[in-house]
């Protein structure tokens, strides 16, 4: 295996090289052009290599004609104009992803397939994440350079003289992936799950055994694609693993964390797609099911996706500096443009929200109480020397006093299925938005920290007045719901209601269209895309698992053994379970009328049940639990 080749860089992305480097690798069989649509699915398509070796650059220099219909468009590539063309990144990384079942027999090696980085391309325009993070990226640098250049005060106070000092601005990010790794068809233990999450048995805690095994194989495969892993441990949800006499796994239900070394934005979103692609196919090739869903067991710690961003300049004389970090340490948490950066997140969330969470899955796992963010508030600090450690806040501030190489910002409400592509456009466009708003105020670091540090009501030449934006206390045990509600607004509880931001927030809204990054067209095919998947999944899949939690709640005492108690709670539960499953002559249950709803596109009225049935579901779960325990 010491053979295989598993990255092509962009500077051999080239007829001779490439072609070089194929011949020496002939068990690389094809050729797979990886776009990736609006919903964040990446395609995958087997091209023989001998097609790709015909004519190399015709096949970089021109497009891949596919079927739009296939792909996450939404009234874009619609049904009566589907062709899409794929059109190959020659600026990144190309990675070879091997197949271990299937040996070639001239060379005895896995056969692998190039996997090359594409555009979405329709009607002559990128219509792909891709493309969305492509345009945001260049946006945002060259507005940094001409705000130095009209302000140059915003670089002098972190130590640049002048714009034309700058070669480059370099953005950075990074994503940490949180996931469940369980033996096949084992349920969970709703009890054991929980009292092992809150004494956190799990954190942290030595891997062993078949999960031990895996997690190591997926860090060696990172390393070997270039990804550099830096990071890999238990998280702290799960139970301990059962091993039989034979010293094998028979029983896994675990919580992990991968995370990996920065990199460009575009690298970043790559790296994430390749990541989960290798942890679920080496962890499965060992009898193990993964998931990456935000919320897959209810009651317990679900699974972040949190995205790190940073800008640095890089000088001509070759140092680097940080634009978030201050001049000192010290005394500044950031610099001027740290603080709009901070500012431009928080005010504009309300349009990067329906972005970060835009599935039902997501909004289960925001709820308080498992360190899930859901006010729009940050922490700086309790000092300059004390860096925060809030982990209740949507935005944290990342910095080590020793390191200003180190400042940056992490948006903690993604989860391992949210967009990384649009997140972090989305999260630059923001930026952008609160830098600019700083250079024009003028004012002092001092000044601003007391800007974002300001409590409701109070007037502010950025943020809103009604709002408060930093806050040092854990918000969940600080405050009760209608309090945080007050300082922070109430945050959207389903798909339909962060979409509807996208139209009552315009003036916000103007914010992701900047430099024409996020089009009306985006927009529109993002939002409907979502409410369709959201309406489409509440009907067909939310419904019917409902369903099943409520027959699986059976009667167990009888006449003879019966409780006063039991049954009154037996009576809560069938109450219940009429309201939410049966029709009547003169009433529709609750499930009727939300399918119902649904075929009348009233999505106002969807959103209201599905939060009715929630809060149903919860209660007879809780019911039917304290039932069976004076049972048995």
């Amino acid at each position: 295996m010491q053979k295989l080749l598993y990255t092509i860089e962009r500077d051999n992305h080239n007829e001779k090289n490439l072609r070089d480097i194929l011949s020496k690798n002939k068990h690389i069989k094809f050729v797979s052009l990886m776009g990736v649509d609006l919903g964040g699915n990446a395609t995958d398509e087997k091209i023989p290599m001998e097609l790709f070796l015909d004519d190399i650059d015709n096949f970089l220099e021109s497009a891949v004609q596919t079927d739009g219909s296939s792909v996450e468009l939404y009234n874009i590539a619609t049904l009566n104009n589907a062709k899409v063309d794929l059109m190959p990144d020659t600026e990144c990384t190309w990675f070879i992803d091997y197949n271990f079942e299937h040996i070639d027999e001239e060379t005895n090696l896995p056969v692998g397939t190039l996997r090359i980085p594409a555009f979405l391309i329709h009607e002559n325009k990128k219509v792909c994440s891709r493309g969305i993070l492509k345009k945001s990226e260049k946006y945002f640098k060259n507005s940094i350079i001409e705000l130095f250049r009209e302000y140059p005060h915003l670089i002098n106070n972190i130590g640049i003289e002048k714009a034309d000092d700058i070669e480059d601005i370099i953005l950075t990010a990074a994503t940490e992936l949180e996931f469940w790794v369980n033996t096949p068809e084992d349920k969970a233990d709703l009890e054991k799950l929980s009292v092992s999450q809150s004494l956190k048995e799990q954190y942290w805690k030595r891997t062993h055994g078949i999960i031990r095994t895996c997690l190591e194989k997926s860090i060696i495969v990172l390393q070997k694609m270039g990804i550099n892993p830096e990071m890999a441990h238990k998280e702290v949800g799960g139970i301990n693993s059962s091993i039989s006499i034979d010293g094998k796994t028979n029983h896994a239900m675990e919580q992990l964390e991968i995370s990996w070394k920065f990199s460009s934005p575009i690298q970043t979103a790559d790296n994430e797609l390749l990541v989960r692609e290798i942890i679920e196919d080496v962890f499965t090739s060992h009898g193990l099911e993964v998931t990456f869903k935000a919320k897959p067991i209810h009651g317990v710690a679900g699974s972040g996706g949190h995205t790190h961003v940073g800008v640095s300049a890089k000088l001509k004389d070759g140092s680097i500096k940080n634009l978030f970090a201050p001049r000192d340490m010290n005394k500044d948490y950031v610099s001027e443009i740290g603080y709009g950066a901070l500012m431009g997140i928080l005010k504009n969330y309300e349009v990067l929200n329906p972005i970060v969470t835009a599935t039902n899955d997501g909004f289960n796992r925001l709820v308080p109480g498992f360190e899930a963010p859901v006010c729009i508030v940050t922490s700086l600090g309790h000092s300059y020397k004390l860096p925060s450690r809030n982990r209740s806040v949507l935005v944290g501030l990342v910095r080590d006093i020793k390191n200003p190489k180190t400042v940056r910002f992490e948006l903690r409400s993604p989860n391992p299925l949210s967009n990384t592509y649009l997140v972090i456009a989305g999260c630059y466009q923001t930026m952008l938005d609160g830098i600019k708003a700083v250079a024009k105020s003028k004012l002092t670091t001092k000044e601003l920290e007391k800007e974002i540090s300001k409590d409701i009501g109070e007037e502010s030449f950025y943020l809103e007045k009604n709002r408060s934006y930093r806050d040092e206390n854990d918000v969940f045990e600080y405050y009760t719901i209608e309090e945080r509600n007050e300082r922070f607004s109430a945050p959207p509880a389903t798909v339909y209601e962060n979409m509807r931001n996208l139209e009552i927030n315009k003036s916000k809204v103007e914010v992701l269209k900047m430099g024409d990054v996020f089009t009306e067209a985006i927009i529109d095919s993002f939002k409907t895309g979502a409410i369709d998947k959201w309406t489409k999944e509440l009907n067909n899949r939310i419904i019917q698992n409902d369903r099943e939690i409520i027959r699986n709640c059976v009667k167990l005492h009888d006449n003879e053994n019966m409780d006063a108690l039991d049954e009154v709670t037996w009576n809560k539960i069938c109450d219940i379970k009429f309201k939410v499953m049966k029709d009547t002559l003169t009433k529709k249950s609750l499930f009727t009328e939300i399918k119902e709803a649904i075929e009348f596109n009233d999505f106002e009225k969807v959103s209201k049940l599905q939060l009715e049935l929630n809060g149903y579901i919860e209660d007879i779960q809780a019911l039917y639990a304290d039932y069976k325990k004076n049972i048995y």
